[in-house]
Formats: structure tokens, C-alpha cells, sequence
């Protein structure tokens, strides 16, 4: 059985920002199933839940910066409760919020409370990191590893980029194993090195490692995705899978091991 595939909103954000239902119905039109939002582009939660329900589309997370939470957590939540999220992910924090920053016990009440919040509205509240939570604490461990030993499981899961966690000096694999049974969605991109610096690439192409982490993922929902507006075709869309797929309707690809896949940075709202 193939299994359904999204985008990650993010990598269309100009597209869906000049034109928000237009977009998700050429998503729609394009094969996947539903979306990761980052953001609700100047449209209620109402809005935002017609577009997707016009286009046939399911809201499956959505990146929710933590100054939306302090700034009303009652209406955030319950916003993309309307929407329809199964998830919500805190996208990054400050380093002030990091272990051992000045906010970092103020950040882990402010998370218990958003995801009291989440819980009632029946929602998950994930983590998503980068590459700067792989820095050491004074301990000698991982930002990320101490921020989550902080934090009850039951509050907080992660949303692992596996980008980020290569790039970070770590093993994605690894990092998918320790945090089996916390982890219901990863976030997959690829990169290489040029001249020091990480630049995205179609996954498979990259050090990632795609299709280790095929093996590994289990049944996390997966988000391929690309941190700049992608404009070229699909090509190599789907995640971990096939190394030189061809440019075809990414359900078509969707593997075996994952719930769902949130596919981002490989196609093309001019196709």
C-alpha cells in the first residue's frame, strides 16, 4: 500500500504567501496528500482550514514559534486545533533559552504549559532542532541531549532534522535510535560541504547517509525538507528511497516504514 505523502510549506513560503489557496491546490494537484505549515500567511485558523479542505489537503504539523505561544497560548492552540494539526514543533530556540542560558528554566515552564495546552486541544508539541544544538554543554554532552533530559518525554517529543544533526558533528542513526519512541516526525534533507559551509542538496545526493536511515526511521513520519524556496522540478522528491527516482507524483514513492511522509524541496510550483 503506498502511503501519503505532504510538503513542508516552508520551502513554497513565497508562493503560498502571495497566494495560499491557489498553492496548496497545486500541491494537491501534484499528489501529496497534506502539509507541515510555517505559518498562516494573514489568514484565520478558519481560512487556513478551508484552503487545505478545498484542496483536499490534511494539516499534519506546523512550526509554531515560541513568541506565538507568550504572545496568547490559549488562541494559538486552539488555532491549529481548528486547523487540524496532530502536531505542532517549536521550529528553534535562542541560545539564551539553551542549558544552561539565562532563560532556560523560564523556557522549560513556558513548555510544560504549551504542552498542557496541546494535550487538551489533543495535539503533540515536538522540538525541532539545527545544527547549533550540537554545540557541548560545560558537561561535555550535547545541547540537544540535555535540554531533553530536562524536559518529561510525555511534554515534549522531538522532530529530529537529520540534516542538522550530521551537520551538527553527530550520527543521525544514533540520534534516531536514542530518541526511538520520542521522535513521531523527522525531518530529511541532504547536504554537502562547500568551502565550509552546508549546502542542501537532493536527498541521496548528500552525507546524510538516506538510505541508513531508511532502515532506521521506523514509524516516524517523515518531512523531507529544504530550508530556501525550491522552484525546479521533481526530481529525487522522495526521501530515503530510491537514489535516481524519476520525476514522477511523489506518492508513488512513498516507503514502506514511515506513517507519512512530509516531503519538502523538490518540486515545482512552475511544473
Amino acid at each position: 500500500m503506498k502511503l501519503p505523502v505532504a510538503a513542508q510549506v516552508y520551502s513554497v513560503r513565497e508562493q503560498a504567501e502571495a497566494d495560499f489557496g491557489g498553492t496548496m491546490q497545486q500541491l494537491a494537484e501534484m499528489g501529496y496528500d497534506g502539509v507541515e505549515l510555517a505559518g498562516l500567511y494573514g489568514k484565520s485558523a478558519g481560512e487556513i482550514r478551508a484552503c487545505l479542505d478545498q484542496a483536499g489537503l490534511q494539516a499534519i504539523s506546523a512550526h509554531v514559534p515560541m513568541s506565538d505561544f507568550e504572545g496568547d497560548l490559549d488562541k494559538t492552540v486552539q488555532d491549529y486545533k481548528e486547523i487540524g494539526c496532530q502536531y505542532v514543533a517549536i521550529p528553534y530556540l535562542d541560545k539564551e533559552r539553551w542549558y544552561g542560558g539565562s532563560r532556560f528554566q523560564d523556557t522549560l515552564d513556558m513548555i510544560a504549559k504549551i504542552a498542557g495546552k496541546c494535550r487538551e486541544a489533543g495535539m503533540e508539541l515536538l522540538y525541532h532542532n539545527h545544527n547549533f544544538e550540537f554545540e557541548k554543554t560545560a558537561e561535555g554532552g550535547y545541547q540537544l541531549d540535555a535540554f531533553y533530559d530536562a524536559i518529561p518525554a510525555e511534554q515534549l517529543k522531538t522532530e529530529l532534522d537529520l540534516c542538522w544533526v550530521k551537520a551538527g558533528g553527530a550520527d543521525p542513526v544514533s540520534c534516531l535510535q536514542k530518541y526511538s519512541g520520542r521522535c513521531p516526525i523527522v525531518h530529511v534533507k541532504d547536504f554537502i560541504r562547500k568551502d565550509g559551509e552546508v549546502v542542501l542538496v537532493a536527498v541521496g545526493d548528500g552525507e546524510v547517509g538516506a538510505e541508513k536511515v531508511r532502515r532506521t526511521v521506523g514509524g516516524a513520519l517523515l518531512v523531507a525538507a529544504a530550508d530556501v524556496t525550491v522552484l525546479f522540478p521533481l526530481v529525487r522528491l522522495i526521501p530515503l528511497l530510491v537514489h535516481d527516482a524519476p520525476a514522477v507524483r511523489a506518492k508513488d514513492y512513498a516507503g514502506e516504514q514511515a506513517h507519512f511522509i512530509i516531503a519538502v524541496g523538490a518540486f515545482s510550483l512552475l511544473a
